[in-house]
């Protein structure tokens, strides 16, 4: 039908595919569908011949408007030679196309089929070839660049992916399903969104669901549909409609505990069977889904215990050790007061994060001041910090009961504010490198933005002095 060569590693490569992520069809249609959609876009966008029509294709689009323009101009001369030129690039594409169709046969491989996988469901195309493996087992070391001092959280969560991919799993259950607790601003929708992006590429692979919008009983039919008879039967449900729609996805529960117990019911389903059906009686599946539950539950008692948390940092290694025990111990006792023991035995952990200390925060300065200089590359400017301007920022963000946001709004007022006017104003020229450094004054010490041309012109005068 297509005239191709289609290889026994695309065949293979299919069928393997076709039954690992493609969840809402069966076998032996989905690997055929698969087959012929690969051997189209081969045919279409791959060969060579289609290159050259396609630039062939454009120079006749260019010619045609250069010769309407001829014409409305009068330029007689101009005209007749941009026809005759026309004539011979119609001729050529339909010579290239005819030999095309008689002659050649080039070949689906398993990069093709992986790249139409891709498309279909969404999860990156590096994530089907053979160096998988590699990237799994090096999942740790690629989270922890992003996530600072959580990892113990994301180990467990790792360990889980790798049973996953490794086909240890049960599998109709989900991936994983993990509550996460401990003190505010330490990473945990962080984590989420660093997963996201590692596991399938991108962080709109992230459901969020806000539970204290479910916490009425009729309110829970929301998330598979209104049944029949019922306003919104129309309407899909939220989350089963979302999961139909991109199978490969980390579903977050947010402030689970706030949700109707209806919806705690619902979700014993799913992560014992791993599929719910909605109100139009489709089975959805949720065993290529990441179920995140965050929970406040203890977070008050984790606020008036001052042996946990920012101070910690004064405290020796074991001490801190213990105390952190001890909050993950009182965290599960509060976490079995508040859901049922079938909800808790169905989780396949408990992660509770741990209080930031000193060092973690001057990390995450790091971190934030990377991203603002990634936005500044639009601007052909670069961006770096002194070692006396991370410090006095980490010491500016730190707050004991809030974690690290603190930190974002210093940022954003100290260094994305400062930096927007310099652009507005154009106080940097393009590819100018600007320093943050620390201005100390009799009245207070701040951060002030230099450029590397005024901080090369202090060195030197300096210099001169001491000479002198």
């Amino acid at each position: 039908h297509h005239r191709l060569n289609i290889l026994d590693e695309a065949l293979d490569a299919a069928t393997h595919l076709s039954t690992r992520y493609v969840s809402d069809r069966f076998l032996p249609d989905k690997a055929i569908d698969l087959i012929d959609e690969s051997s189209s876009r081969v045919r279409m966008y791959k060969s060579p011949a289609a290159q050259t029509s396609k630039k062939l294709i454009a120079e006749l689009r260019q010619n045609r408007e250069s010769y309407a323009q001829a014409i409305e101009e009068g330029r007689d001369d101009d005209a007749i030679e941009l026809m005759e030129r026309q004539d011979e690039l119609e001729a050529e594409i339909e010579r290239i196309r005819t030999v095309w169709d008689r002659d050649s046969s080039p070949n689906v491989t398993a990069e093709d089929i992986a790249e139409v996988v891709s498309m279909w469901t969404g999860v990156p195309l590096m994530q089907m070839a053979s160096e998988e493996s590699e990237r799994l087992l090096q999942m740790e070391a690629e989270l922890n660049k992003a996530i600072i001092g959580q990892g113990e959280a994301i180990q467990m969560i790792s360990k889980a992916v790798r049973r996953a991919r490794a086909g240890l799993k049960d599998p109709s259950r989900p991936i994983g399903s993990f509550v996460f607790l401990g003190p505010t601003g330490v990473g945990k929708t962080e984590l989420t969104k660093a997963l996201a992006k590692f596991l399938f590429g991108s962080e709109e692979a992230l459901i969020q669901l806000d539970m204290s919008e479910f916490m009425e009983r009729h309110s829970v039919s929301r998330l598979v549909g209104a049944p029949p008879g019922y306003i919104g039967y129309d309407d899909a449900g939220q989350l089963t409609e979302a999961i139909r729609r991109r199978p490969y996805s980390i579903i977050v529960f947010d402030e689970i505990e706030k949700a109707h117990p209806e919806a705690h019911n619902m979700l014993l389903q799913i992560m014992e069977e791993g599929h719910l059906t909605d109100a139009r009686g489709r089975k959805v599946d949720f065993k290529n889904a990441i179920l995140i539950m965050t929970s406040n539950v203890g977070a008050e008692m984790i606020r008036r215990q001052t042996a946990v948390g920012f101070q910690l940092q004064r405290d020796e290694e074991l001490e801190e050790k213990l105390a952190y025990q001890d909050m993950r111990k009182k965290l599960t006792e509060s976490l079995k007061r508040v859901f049922r023991p079938e909800f808790i035995n169905r989780l396949d952990g408990v992660i509770v994060f741990r209080s930031l200390s000193k060092e973690h925060i001057q990390q995450i300065v790091s971190l934030e001041l990377n991203k603002v200089a990634t936005r500044l590359v639009e601007h052909e400017l670069s961006l770096t910090a002194t070692p006396a301007a991370l410090e006095l920022l980490a010491d500016m963000g730190f707050d004991a009961e809030m974690g690290a946001r603190p930190l974002r709004r210093i940022i954003q007022q100290k260094v994305e504010d400062r930096l927007s006017d310099a652009v507005l104003s154009g106080q940097f020229e393009d590819g100018e490198e600007i320093i943050i450094d620390v201005e100390v004054s009799e009245d207070e010490t701040d951060i002030v933005l230099r450029s590397q041309k005024e901080t090369s012109n202090e060195a030197s005068s300096e210099e001169l002095l001491a000479a002198a």
